[in-house]
């Protein structure tokens, strides 16, 4: 069974969430993410300069607790906290080589461990960086005064695509892109 957020979903998951394996790490894994958004906020409203340390010190801590626990999958940190530790694999990208290997140790993650759209945004992430066209559709670039999705392989299946991962329509992803930018942001 697949839930609304693209987790496919084991008997025990369905049953109820157990509690993390690493509380403290979900607790920081947490923490890091809220400040990566933080700081990307107040940057795209203008109120912020970009502090691209933050970035720095979360992809050193997470390098460090991956290899303290492995990825932290959703029974290890739970589904909040492994979406955190995505998002700061996603924002790595001054390390490809680690994201790569972030991307990697998602797919390999059991049914349930890891959201698929997380694992669908990071490799169009790890794709556009190699100079590749992207699968999902998810990563975008300033084009005049707009934003259009980077090259997609295959666009004719795209929804698919997205679709199979529990990604909205690629339309209705660039109307929203199109809406987040409107007001002058990066």
């Amino acid at each position: 069974m697949t839930n609304p957020d693209g987790l496919h979903l084991t008997a025990s998951q369905l049953i109820g969430n157990p509690p993390a394996e690493y509380p403290q790490i979900a607790a920081e894994l947490l923490a890091m993410a809220d400040a990566d958004e933080q700081m990307r906020t107040r940057f795209l409203i203008g109120t912020a300069t970009w502090d691209a340390e933050i970035d720095r010190v979360n992809t050193a801590r997470l390098k460090n607790i991956i290899a303290e626990i492995g990825w932290p999958t959703v029974s290890k940190v739970g589904v909040e906290a492994s979406s955190a530790a995505w998002l700061l694999a996603q924002h790595a990208a001054d390390d490809l080589d680690f994201m790569t290997c972030c991307l990697g140790m998602m797919k390999e993650a059991g049914p349930g461990e890891v959201k698929l759209s997380n694992i669908a945004l990071l490799d169009d992430r790890v794709r556009i960086i190699q100079g590749q066209p992207q699968v999902y559709g998810t990563q975008f670039c300033e084009k005049g005064a707009g934003h259009e999705p980077f090259p997609i392989e295959d666009p004719e299946s795209v929804d698919e695509r997205r679709a199979a991962v529990g990604l909205d329509t690629l339309e209705e992803n660039v109307a929203r892109v199109r809406e987040m930018y409107q007001g002058g942001g990066r």
